[in-house]
């Protein structure tokens, strides 16, 4: 569904990008209400209430994830589906960069390679845009520091949607309200199907995050992380061949050189994966071996974790950032 959603953003012209957002913060409010009625989950929210930094920095979530939300919704109306998809590919470098100038967080030798490989990306594709490729740049660092974020919040998917849009919600109605005062909105001036679609936007921001929380618990992480690769691949596909996008030869050699960084960084993660995988299971064997004689020391000490210096893991790519 995020990956076909470039498909969707077009539906809704005339309206504009400032439009189409509003709409799309107002109607996840309400999608998210209903769901939480239903549920009946509304004690995190005065939790939240009496917690004022938490609160700060969902209002700080709120605020960044509206300049990813509009960005992504001009550019793909706009005819830059292809440069909007390389801001989700370029993500987990600038995820990798924030991790070590914020947070000081040291990389293995593989991490640094893959960022020195994304830094010459870049380079190429301002070379071959003749600008540099600022809508990519501003998804990625939007999507990154949004990341970062929510990870000091610690909501879940569906709260975290609710109390994000429940920020936007005044001001976008207030939006709407002067844009249908001075003769600017399309909600009522475009037929019934076109309201439909508008309204329609909270239901494309939230059922993805329904269907990717109950994923969550069924599916390994590690496979998690590498299907959400699949959305900026068909965000890709669909902007060169369903909307004729160009790519010159500068362009593929940019995008070369991401998806080099975005291979080495997936099989290191991977490598790490199975050795951290391994050295459990054999801490684990000893740890049995010995309860089975009786004598913890037969079996010998439980081998130790080989030393991995700490490093930037691959993102936890939060699904409510997405387009």
């Amino acid at each position: 569904m995020w990956g076909l959603v470039p498909l969707f953003w077009p539906l809704l012209k005339p309206a504009g990008a400032a439009e189409i957002l509003a709409h799309r913060m107002v109607w996840s409010l309400a999608f998210v209400a209903v769901a939480l009625i239903v549920v009946r989950r509304w004690q995190w929210a005065g939790e939240l209430l009496r917690q004022p930094r938490r609160l700060a920095l969902v209002t700080i979530a709120a605020a960044v994830i509206t300049v990813n939300w509009g960005v992504y919704i001009w550019a793909v109306n706009s005819g830059h589906v292809v440069e909007a998809s390389l801001g989700y590919f370029i993500n987990p470098l600038v995820t990798i960069a924030i991790g070590v100038l914020l947070l000081k967080e040291r990389l293995r030798p593989v991490q640094w390679v893959a960022v020195g490989i994304g830094l010459a990306a870049v380079l190429v594709l301002t070379i071959g845009y003749g600008r540099p490729p600022w809508i990519s740049l501003c998804l990625a660092f939007s999507f990154a520091i949004y990341g970062l974020v929510k990870k000091k919040v610690n909501l879940g998917g569906v709260e975290s949607l609710a109390a994000e849009t429940a920020i936007q919600f005044l001001p976008a109605l207030a939006y709407l309200l002067w844009l249908a005062g001075h003769g600017g909105s399309t909600f009522t001036g475009e037929g019934l199907g076109h309201s439909a679609l508008l309204a329609s936007t909270g239901i494309v921001t939230a059922l993805p995050l329904v269907c990717f929380g109950a994923a969550a618990i069924r599916v390994p992480l590690s496979t998690l992380g590498l299907l959400q690769y699949m959305a900026p691949v068909f965000q890709f596909l669909l902007g060169i061949l369903y909307f004729g996008e160009a790519m010159p030869p500068e362009r593929w050699a940019g995008f070369a050189l991401v998806w080099l960084a975005l291979v080495l960084l997936t099989g290191d993660a991977w490598r790490t994966s199975v050795r951290t995988a391994r050295t459990a299971r054999s801490a684990r064997t000893a740890l049995a071996l010995a309860a089975e004689t009786g004598t913890p020391g037969t079996a010998g000490p439980a081998p130790k974790a080989e030393s991995v210096p700490p490093a930037v893991e691959a993102p936890d790519v939060s699904p409510l950032a997405k387009p």
